[in-house]
């Protein structure tokens, strides 16, 4: 075998290979004979969003997740989620097929672990998955039309971090059923934050709060049905390219918006920095470009560093432990999630009883402010007489 044919089988060998391993079904729909595994994706007939398998950042997890179609945004740009917080460590052994009439996701070992867990009397026909341009994942009955027929499931009911266009917020009395947003634990871990933002739940104002945990710091202020803006919002009093709208039943209360120009490309954020994002694509750049996010100042979000942590608005890292303390999960700080907060790192003197060099405990920061609803706790100190050595004032959230 001379060089030259030598030469030739490698580069087929290589292109099988290539093929073998980066599949693509050439749909947008997966039907009850069809799977996805491994590099294989179903593209939406626009070529506007793709799903399939994605790995965040340097995680080592893998994830079902939807995202632009690369010839639309070239940035990879993750805008849904199915098994947040169930990751599978292979891709090419785990699959995601139709299952007893639900789109189900397999892990390696073949143990269900996501699913569109409908009734089988909700699904008893043939069901098919279809992902349509508008970043909306379909389950309906095989046949049936997407655009016109009550879908059996569907994305846009279950929304992760991103506010698409044409999608919901708000909640339905009838199902009980509430949309929310909900912020990435960090920048490689999908799995629900602490951050959410959803519409008033007590139902009495129709407006947009953000909540960490159960405490709320932001409000979007009310929606003035008339100009169509929220009062909190004033960016929406200027080129605003947005169109929302509310509506409010006996069943449901919810907010959607569209894009006044169906071209540009846009989405909402609720970002692991406790920020919500509008975020529209800029094609010459390539790049994603921040129109206005809330709060404006980063160290408005409630309990964003965590225990003896403290925010800085000028500075480039926004969190920073106080003296004397450190990140308790710095991998998590690396990743900007700094919720789990600061640990001791320098033992306190009322722990050392054989501490002799007369040095009291004490913070002193300047130019600081306390959280909100600090309790001031005097706290008297005794030596073994119980006579009282030095008092300090502490400040407590």
């Amino acid at each position: 075998m001379d060089a030259k044919t030598k030469r030739s089988l490698v580069l087929l060998l290589c292109l099988c290979l290539h093929l073998k391993t980066h599949v693509c079904l050439a749909a947008d729909t997966i039907d009850a004979n069809q799977s996805l595994s491994g590099d294989q994706t179903i593209v939406s007939a626009g070529k506007v969003f793709e799903l399939g398998f994605f790995k965040p950042g340097n995680s080592s997890n893998y994830y079902i997740g939807m995202w632009y179609s690369k010839q639309l945004v070239s940035l990879e740009t993750i805008v849904w989620v199915a098994n947040r917080e169930t990751p599978v460590s292979d891709r090419f052994s785990s699959v995601l097929r139709i299952s007893d009439g639900n789109l189900v996701l397999f892990n390696e070992s073949n143990t269900p672990i996501w699913s569109t867990n409908l009734s089988s009397t909700t699904t008893s026909g043939s069901a098919q998955a279809i992902l349509l341009d508008s970043g909306n994942l379909v389950l309906r009955t095989a046949g049936s039309n997407a655009n016109t027929s009550e879908p059996l499931w569907q994305s846009f009911d279950h929304p992760a971090h991103t506010w698409l266009p044409g999608a919901r917020i708000g909640f339905n009395t009838v199902t009980n059923q509430t949309l929310i947003l909900t912020s990435w634990k960090s920048s490689e871990d999908p799995a629900p934050g602490l951050f959410t933002l959803e519409l008033d739940p007590n139902g009495s104002n129709a407006y947009l709060i953000f909540w960490n945990r159960s405490r709320q710091y932001w409000s979007s202020g009310a929606w003035d049905a008339n100009s169509r803006i929220f009062s909190g919002v004033p960016e929406m009093n200027l080129n605003y390219i947005y169109n929302f709208s509310y509506v409010t039943n006996k069943n449901e209360s919810y907010f959607s918006y569209s894009v006044y120009n169906p071209k540009t490309i846009s989405q909402f954020v609720m970002h692991t920095s406790g920020q919500i994002q509008q975020l529209t694509w800029l094609e010459i750049s390539s790049q994603w470009n921040l129109f206005w996010n809330q709060p404006r100042k980063q160290c408005k979000v409630y309990d964003l560093c965590g225990a003896f942590g403290s925010c800085n608005e000028v500075s480039v890292i926004s969190c920073s432990c106080l003296t004397g303390f450190e990140p308790k999960l710095q991998r998590d700080w690396n990743l900007t999630a700094y919720s789990g907060g600061c640990k001791r790192k320098t033992p306190l003197h009322c722990e050392n009883a054989t501490s002799a060099d007369g040095k009291q405990d004490q913070f002193k920061m300047a130019r600081m402010s306390l959280p909100e609803n600090v309790q001031s706790v005097k706290q008297w100190m005794f030596n073994l007489d119980w006579r009282p050595l030095q008092s300090a004032r502490i400040h407590i959230k």
